[in-house]
């Protein structure tokens, strides 16, 4: 495992080549789709084209990057699903959507150290249980996502979590945990809604080892075959890595003043949404 951890989604071999030499530690297979688009909104979101048959291809030409696999939450035909992806050898299963530490150890119990497991938490359900799946021996690392958690609160920004309270209560428990942890997508430095370094700052704060690489970083493209014309994908993530390295070493009175202006910045997005 690197120091940090970037994620770069995608089911395309050369892509994953591409994102792996520039820098990409974790590539990511999305499985997911049961329930995604009743959640996140019918045209709002990404439903990933994915498959299983993707994960021998993509594996093929990794040769430093994990390869990870996010499947569907459990569901009557998950064990079919995960043994075929455990075929692949795989190095980490991403299991979204649970709501309960009961599902965290049944899935931890199918994948029997066949690959490392991290449960995505992402529902308000899962967060109360924190302590509870924390202290699943089967659990390796946690990754906490910021988009459904924010709906299933009924919020109106992607980002009020981390200014609302539910984040900073969650973290004394996973810094405790002693285990790695990761927060929420990131976008391009200068870009985004709440431009990329900004958001970087929060989650450094926070004491998160990983980010997802979000679609506002490389393009918002629809199929992932082409990155977004005259982006760097090297040059991108070598400008996150640098601000990360200065975000680590902030006083603790800039680390305050950051947080105070990630605040306002979200607070003013949120008052101007109807």
């Amino acid at each position: 495992m690197a120091e940090f951890d970037y994620l770069f989604i995608t089911n395309i071999p050369r892509v994953a080549r591409t994102a792996e030499l520039s820098g990409a530690t974790r590539i990511v297979i999305d499985l997911e789709r049961i329930g995604k688009e009743e959640r996140q909104g019918r045209g709002k979101t990404l439903i990933s084209d994915h498959s299983i048959e993707d994960i021998p291809r993509v594996k093929a030409v990794l040769t430093n990057a994990e390869l990870l696999v996010r499947t569907n939450p459990l569901h009557p035909g998950y064990e079919e699903e995960l043994e075929a992806v455990l075929a692949y050898q795989p190095d980490l299963i991403m299991l979204p959507m649970f709501t309960s530490v009961d599902e965290v150890v049944r899935v931890g119990e199918l994948i029997a150290g066949r690959a490392r497991f991290i449960p995505l938490l992402e529902t308000a359900s899962a967060a109360a249980q924190l302590p509870d799946i924390l202290a699943q021996p089967l659990v390796d690392e946690l990754y906490i996502g910021l988009n459904d958690l924010h709906l299933s609160q009924g919020l109106n920004f992607i980002f009020e979590p981390l200014t609302n309270g539910t984040i900073d209560l969650l973290i004394p428990q996973l810094k405790a945990w002693g285990k790695p942890f990761g927060i929420g997508g990131v976008a391009r430095v200068g870009k985004g809604l709440i431009p990329g370094e900004q958001v970087l700052g929060e989650y450094s704060r926070l004491g998160s080892h990983s980010v997802i690489l979000s679609r506002d970083f490389h393009g918002d493209y629809e199929h992932q075959d082409e990155l977004e014309p005259g982006v760097s994908l090297q040059l991108e993530i070598e400008k996150l890595e640098h601000f990360r390295l200065q975000h680590k070493g902030r006083s603790e009175p800039r680390i305050k003043q950051d947080h105070l202006q990630f605040v306002l910045a979200v607070e003013e997005i949120v008052r101007a949404r109807p």
